[in-house]
């Protein structure tokens, strides 16, 4: 029995000033992986844009310095220099080394934010090994460093400016110790910078990457705002009219902006911000748009005799196929629900919303009868599709046995009935289905063999998706169903694997797939559900021992480590049937020695993520092509 450790008013700890967040990472930036340390800019820059949205910053550059380190510059009015009387310290001093304090309290410093809690500079500045600060205001720069959050000399005079000239520049190294990694990626942190800029109309955001002999620069300024955004994610798709529908105004103190317009797709496109923080879940303010759509559209269509039936009304659903929208509104107390700002709460933000989509998109259907004809139709065909698919649904929904609509005859079920043990791979061909099912472990991997390329569903409505045999397969298989009939506690499967070919084809096949399951199971994708297997690529043997190789780097050092000569046979595997039973089950099934990719999806990036499925399942072949030349770089394994 161990010794009981004593406990009492000692024992309780009292962290004084940022020694918390040092301890506590994970509750102010949500982790220390990447994602965490890209956080630590988003709170920099934000404070930037608070300056822009109450008019004040025009341009924002951010710099990735040769040694990782991050450098924000604005022009904005510059943090005040002046003593805080309360705290007898600089403020500049206060808002980088004292937790919640900033001007956005009701201070009047902010009408509208986007950091709420006043944490974002002190927690950087807590988390870096060091963080220099310069402002400049009233002709004068003034200095001040810390380092690990401790204040390293008083606030100074280091030079003149222009006194016409005012802003920040924050520059900060990442602490080495407490993130997994230091290095920046350019293209996260180019993704973040375009959406701020888009929703902030007229803000210029530059982007510079320093650790290259030649510099990387994007620069991000849109005057259309959020209409410019729209034709961004509609970029990869064919609008249906050419104009996008725009709403502005302001009632009960919010300021609502709203861009829309319809594509020839068959997805609904809607990302809703509030204070440029994106709302994955909603809100309010999404709520206020979809009522006013739909019932501003039901009433147009009723008044043109578009609706012949009293009660033959248009769905939600139904106006919203191929619809691409920005709800973007400004907010003094924005209330969210739970700590990450999923989903906004207030409710003066649905009525705002409500009316001024409702009485401007009135205005616009009436002055573009044409415009509001095409949509009409296209919700009517929507309308008699969704039919078609309930109808489709209703026998594709899984059943007890007892109803004879068992599992799908291919799939080679596993015994065990626990889904936190069962996973089940969707393998592409029924030669690798074939190996599959003789080297699987038979109590917790099930099997199901696919035949050739999937329905690419990015171009096709719900009722010839419940039409494709092998679409139908994997709904029933998983058991979840799918829109709204999804329910994620019926899965059967804890880890849904993509097992494909490692060449271009078996690339794209596992892309079908994940546009599949982002298109109509996003949760599964987004409670960490799916993952990508990885077959190894060379097979080498020598002296009769085999070792496999999962890229042309490890072969080399394979090579090297055994000897390059004669001796060694070199296999390139072109597929997974190239493979027996007992090469399949040690390379890419065999949970103790297998390589597997989590498929992860970011919601802050989730119109990003929309316009890269947009791109590359589209039917325009120049997006296409743009995304293929911007991103080949990034590419490590390529089939030739």
């Amino acid at each position: 029995m161990s010794q009981q450790q004593e406990y009492g008013a000692d024992q309780i700890q009292i962290l004084e000033g940022l020694e918390a967040v040092r301890k506590r990472q994970g509750m102010y930036i949500g982790s220390t992986s990447e994602r965490g340390l890209h956080h630590l800019v988003y709170e920099i820059v934000d404070n930037a844009v608070d300056e822009a949205l109450a008019g004040f910053c025009s341009h924002i550059i951010v710099e990735i310095n040769p040694d990782n380190s991050i450098t924000v510059i604005d022009d904005g009015r510059g943090i005040p220099t002046g003593i805080n009387s309360k705290a007898g310290i600089p403020a500049v001093e206060v808002v980088f080394t004292v937790l919640h304090a900033g001007g956005k309290f009701g201070g009047g410093g902010y009408k509208v934010s986007g950091g709420l809690h006043g944490v974002g500079a002190s927690v950087v500045n807590a988390l870096s090994d060091w963080l220099e600060v310069q402002i400049c205001r009233d002709g004068k720069i003034y200095q001040q460093r810390y380092e690990r959050g401790k204040t390293m000399y008083p606030l100074k005079e280091v030079g003149t400016c222009d006194p016409e000239k005012t802003g920040t520049k924050v520059t900060f190294k990442p602490d080495g110790t407490i993130f997994e990694t230091t290095i920046y990626d350019f293209n996260t942190l180019k993704i973040r910078l375009r959406e701020t800029a888009f929703l902030t109309k007229n803000l210029k955001i530059t982007l510079r990457d320093l650790r290259e002999e030649e510099v990387n620069e994007r620069v991000f300024h849109y005057e259309g705002g959020i209409k410019e955004f729209v034709n961004y994610l509609n970029k990869g798709k064919e609008p249906l009219y050419p104009e996008v529908i725009y709403c502005e105004g302001t009632k009960d103190n919010v300021y609502v902006e709203v861009a829309l317009q319809h594509n020839d797709g068959y997805n609904d496109a809607s990302f809703s911000f509030v204070n440029n923080i994106i709302t994955p879940e909603g809100g309010t303010h999404l709520a206020g748009f979809r009522s006013a759509i739909t019932r501003t559209f039901n009433q147009y269509a009723r008044d043109q005799k578009i609706l012949k039936e009293k009660d033959d009304a248009l769905t939600g659903d139904d106006i919203r196929e191929g619809l691409t929208a920005i709800i973007s509104i400004k907010i003094s107390e924005p209330q969210f629900e739970g700590q990450t700002k999923q989903k906004l709460g207030n409710s003066e933000a649905r009525g705002a919303v409500d009316a001024i989509v409702s009485e401007q998109l009135t205005y616009f259907l009436e002055q573009h009868p044409q415009v509001a004809k095409l949509i009409c139709e296209k919700s009517v065909l929507a309308q008699r599709a969704r039919e078609a698919a309930r109808k489709a649904r209703e026998a594709t929904r899984r059943k007890s046995p007892l109803d004879g609509n068992s599992l799908p005859g291919k799939l080679a079920d596993c015994s065990d009935n626990d889904p936190k043990n069962c996973e089940i791979f969707i393998v592409e061909g029924d030669s690798a289905g074939g190996s599959a099912k003789t080297a699987r472990s038979r109590a917790t991997q099930a099997i199901l063999p696919l035949r050739g390329k999937i329905l690419n569903v990015e171009k096709a409505r719900e009722d010839k998706i419940y039409g494709n045999a092998e679409i139908r397969a994997m709904i029933t298989a998983f058991g979840t169903g799918i829109h709204e009939d999804f329910d994620i506690s019926k899965l059967r499967y804890h880890k849904i694997i993509i097992m494909t070919d490692a060449d271009v084809d078996g690339a794209h096949i596992a892309t079908l797939m994940l546009t599949f399951l982002y298109r109509f199971m996003p949760e599964l994708i987004r409670q960490g559900y799916v993952y990508l297997a990885t077959p190894p690529l060379y097979k080498i043997e020598k002296n009769k021992k085999v070792w496999y190789a999962y890229s042309d780097e490890e072969l080399n050092r394979i090579l090297t480590e055994i000897g390059r000569d004669g001796n060694n046979k070199i296999q390139r595997y072109k597929g997974l049937g190239e493979m027996d039973a007992e090469q399949l089950w040690e390379t890419t099934m065999d949970p103790e020695r297998r390589i597997l990719k989590k498929v992860l999806m970011d919601d802050i990036n989730a119109s990003e993520i929309d316009a890269v499925f947009s791109t590359l399942m589209g039917d325009k072949v120049e997006p296409r092509r743009e995304f293929i030349e911007e991103n080949a770089k990034y590419v490590q394994n390529l089939d030739i």
